[in-house]
Order: structure tokens, then C-alpha cells, then sequence
């Protein structure tokens, strides 16, 4: 996915990655919300909307301050069972 990003950024996209390791995250993209689940469990837990519409959110708005260079966010997740 790096590969991709950094040939889209080299064209002017702006991408986010979601990473899940901090060394990876700290590389590439330029863009990248780091959410440190278990291994094999990218959204992690399952069958939770909420939590992951607030990832996708979390992630999403990376792209508001793209123009301003690099950034990495490390996804906080609110209790979404409350």
C-alpha cells in the first residue's frame, strides 16, 4: 500500500494509511493513523460500527490538514458500548 501512496502523493493525491505497527507508520505515507489492535483483528473488536466509523473518521480527517506536511495519529477510541 506504501508503494501506492507515495506514487498518489508524487501526483498530488493526498492519502491516510492506518497502520499497525509505529515503525511502519513512522515511514510511509505521509498520512497515517496508527490504531494498535491485536494481530489479525484490524478493526478490532468485531462487529462494532461505532468503533469503526470512529476510526474512519479519525483517519479521514488527517486529510483536513494534508497541505501541512506529514503527520501520524494514534487512534484513541471512545467506549462506543456506553
Amino acid at each position: 500500500m506504501s508503494l501506492v501512496a507515495t506514487e498518489l502523493e508524487r501526483h498530488g493525491l493526498p492519502t491516510v494509511a492506518i497502520r499497525f505497527k509505529r515503525k511502519a507508520a513512522e515511514t510511509l505515507p505521509p498520512r497515517a493513523l496508527l490504531a494498535q489492535f491485536r494481530h489479525g483483528f484490524p478493526d478490532d473488536p468485531p462487529n462494532d460500527p461505532g468503533r469503526l466509523l470512529s476510526m474512519m473518521e479519525a483517519a479521514l480527517s488527517l486529510l483536513e490538514d494534508a497541505d501541512n506536511g506529514p503527520a501520524l495519529r494514534a487512534f484513541e477510541p471512545a467506549d462506543s458500548s456506553a
